[in-house]
């Protein structure tokens, strides 16, 4: 991790790509019949039709158009429709409606023109791939929201979600041609939402490319140079695949299996992610690569064929036992059907080893759209369960669209447990989920009365982690209701939803009772309701809103005894009410800002517009940074590669502002430091004089713990910019013992 920097700039913008008519026309019907080719061969004549019909139109409709890079406009629909039906493996009507998924947007067609032309269900998907189509539209003040609707078309037609994945997957493809603001605000969308809902559908294909391009985006030093690294071992990684699975091979040409053995790289954004999780450098990342197993064979026999495998496998090589994941007898939510192994090779390297049949890769390649192939399978049904739970959250009347984004995040790339009612029936929940998430996942009653459990017949508290493989019975009280502390027991998006409903309609019961109170004490003073505003009230009180001003009275927090000076500072006029902001005048601040230039520049002597440093990062000059418009601090200065830029770029996209460095060198500014290495004699003393006397850099402080002979450090100390500390760091690194230094992404 200490030799990849962060500051570099992306790939410059590729110059618009202008043909000649003649030669345009070529490649149009070049990559149409691409399209043709990719498409299922068992698609009926009528379909085939219907394409050509779909193709005709969307090529008249979209023929003045052009795309940000020079190419005509039709590239993008084709494009579209060929990853519907070579990579999710959709069907002609699908295909149909990729070609048209963007003529009624932005076109002279309207949805009744669809209709007549083709079918009500084709006018139907694409009506719903236009109500969608501005989820992310900057002009949106909260793209949450609306990305909520969308998955409310998950129950209706999932293929409207499945085209717009691939619309996205096509636009990240050819993300290179837009502005780096659009490039980070597009790609930081895609990381939070599209790659999760695409991991969730069980595309993983799809899911793995979308994470790599956003990482390409959002990071492209980072990824450049994973993606050098191994393409510099590739070589070496293919000989040593060849070597490892020789011996399973032959074994299993003994066995009369037919069968398919891949050998593919982990991918770039899940290597940054180990590297960063584990604190690690690329060449200490122990699993860069996977083998696959693929198997073909009847479906009766699916399951012990691979655990046959799987014994194969283990004969030559050395299972680690924490590793193995039977997703073959509880198969994921999505439907995903493999089992997983981690196995020591000869050479001393870990490797992972899926095994699964064909019908289970082509469900694991293409997720929902293969179930209709293999309809004997359960994933179907587990697929309705999941789209049924999601319709639930969306039901909930209270629900907050960015707390409904951030639970339905939470639960997406969780692994999943599988535990057991008292009556044996199996309840999948995310790893991590406590008793009172299933006694919620079991009813709402259930959860809301939940007082304890016993799981494998032992008591224990509401907030007690479930494990694979346990029996839980929940205990329950007609007393009992949700309290504030339950948020942070719960885990699942269902049970935090159903907890928040209950607490603030709790919330306004207390409310109705603290009403009673204050109109009695209002008679009591003889006072009149109409000698005061709301907002003086809730401002002398200091509460937000009058919900909270008659909920506080009812639990007690608020003392009514002095609602006598109240009066008096009104009758004197020196209660003092701050200006008045409202919703409306932030917009028109943000427009403002947003108007002012088209790069705000941050830096010492640039005090036009009021700025911070964000303390969630640190940025320093040299870092790729963009600012953030807050309510009440001014503009908060990121770097793009911040904890938090991903959220804020995919909710508040219209509140970004793109900034850059003025070039200042005078200033200091802190950044933090950790290093690693052998615990020698005057090792800290070669630390200080490199900081100190050769670099002339100011120590914050120093904070070193050493343990079995390997000491680790943390710095803080004051640097120029990204430059400055480049130099600083590569010559810490020479320092003889010292094993890695890395910048600290943020600084608590």
């Amino acid at each position: 991790m200490n030799n990849i920097p962060s500051n570099k700039k992306p790939d410059p913008k590729p110059e618009p790509i202008i043909l000649d008519p003649e030669v345009e026309k070529k490649e149009i019907l070049k990559r149409y019949k691409g399209l043709l080719k990719a498409c299922k061969s068992n698609i009926e004549l009528k379909e085939r039709k219907m394409i050509r019909k779909a193709f005709d139109i969307a090529l008249e409709a979209h023929s003045d158009m052009r795309r940000k890079s020079g190419e005509p406009y039709i590239y993008h629909p084709i494009a579209v429709a060929q990853i519907v039906a070579e990579e999710i493996g959709l069907g002609g009507l699908a295909i149909v409606c990729a070609l048209l998924h963007d003529v009624v947007e932005d076109t002279h067609y309207t949805l009744e023109d669809i209709d007549r032309l083709f079918n009500k269900k084709v006018a139907g998907i694409v009506d719903g791939l236009t109500k969608i189509s501005g989820v992310f539209d900057h002009k949106s003040s909260l793209q949450a929201e609306n990305f909520r609707k969308m998955l409310l078309t998950l129950s209706d037609d999932v293929r409207v979600i499945l085209i717009k994945i691939a619309d996205r997957l096509h636009n990240m493809r050819t993300l290179g041609s837009m502005s780096r603001d659009k490039q980070l605000k597009i790609a930081s969308e895609t990381a939070y939402l599209y790659a999760p809902l695409a991991h969730r559908l069980g595309l993983y294909a799809i899911k793995t490319e979308l994470d790599d391009l956003s990482l390409k985006y959002t990071e492209p030093d980072v990824y450049k140079t994973i993606a050098l690294k191994l393409q510099q071992s590739r070589r070496d990684r293919e000989k040593f695949i060849q070597e490892f699975t020789k011996p399973i091979s032959d074994e299993l040409v003994k066995e009369g299996f037919t069968y398919d053995i891949k050998g593919r790289p982990k991918s770039i954004n899940s290597i940054w992610t180990k590297m960063k999780k584990q604190g690690v450098t690329f060449e200490e990342v122990y699993d860069l690569f996977a083998i696959r197993i693929i198997i073909d064979g009847p479906f009766e026999t699916e399951k012990s064929d691979c655990w046959k495998v799987y014994s194969i496998v283990t004969d030559h090589f050395t299972p680690n036992p924490d590793r193995l994941r039977d997703w073959i007898s509880t198969p994921k939510a999505n439907g995903y059907e493999s089992l997983h192994t981690t196995v020591m090779s000869k050479e001393g390297k870990w490797v992972e080893v899926q095994i699964r049949t064909k019908r289970m890769n082509e469900i694991a390649e293409k997720g929902y759209a293969a179930h209709w192939k293999y309809k004997e399978s359960n994933t179907e049904g587990a697929l309705d369960e999941w789209i049924s739970k999601i319709r639930e959250m969306l039901d909930s009347p209270d629900s907050n669209a960015l707390d409904f984004i951030d639970d339905f995040k939470l639960n997406l790339f969780s692994d999943e447990i599988f535990v057991f009612t008292p009556t044996g029936d199996i309840k999948t929940l995310p790893v991590g989920s406590t008793a009172l998430d299933f006694a919620f996942e079991i009813h709402t009653d259930i959860g809301s009365r939940c007082i304890g459990a016993k799981i494998n017949h032992k008591l224990v508290p509401i907030s007690h982690k479930l494990n694979s493989g346990d029996q839980v019975e929940i205990l329950t009280a007609l007393k009992q209701h949700p309290k504030d502390d339950w948020l942070g027991m719960a885990v699942t998006a269902k049970a935090k939803s159903k907890i928040k409903t209950s607490l603030k309609e709790e919330k306004r019961k207390l409310a109705d009772e603290g009403k009673d109170v204050f109109e009695k004490r209002l008679k009591s003073l003889k006072a009149d309701k109409n000698n005061f505003s709301v907002n003086e009230l809730l401002i002398f009180y200091k509460v937000p809103s009058l919900v909270d001003f008659y909920y506080r009275i009812a639990i007690e927090a608020i003392d009514l005894k002095n609602l006598r000076d109240f009066f008096e500072q009104k009758e004197q006029g020196i209660l003092k009410l701050p200006a008045k902001t409202d919703q409306q005048t932030f917009e028109e601040m943000v427009k403002s800002i947003r108007g002012k230039s088209d790069m705000l520049v941050v830096g010492e002597g640039v005090d036009k517009i009021d700025y911070k440093l964000s303390p969630c990062c640190n940025p320093i000059p040299g870092d790729d940074v963009f600012g953030f418009i807050t309510i009440n601090d001014g503009i908060k200065i990121h770097r793009t590669n911040c904890p938090n830029a991903i959220q804020l770029m995919s909710n508040y996209a219209y509140r970004i502002v793109k900034a850059r460095w003025f070039g200042q060198q005078q200033i200091a500014f802190l950044v933090g430091v950790k290093m690693t290495g052998l615990d020698e004699v005057g090792v800290v003393n070669n630390i200080t004089k490199v900081i100190s006397s050769e670099l002339k850099v100011n120590i914050r402080s120093l904070n070193i713990e050493s343990n079995d002979g390997i000491f680790e450090g943390t710095i803080m100390l004051f640097v120029h910019d990204t430059e400055h500390l480049k130099i600083l760091m590569k010559k810490l690194a020479k320092l003889q013992g010292i094993l890695s230094v890395t910048r600290i992404d943020s600084t608590t």
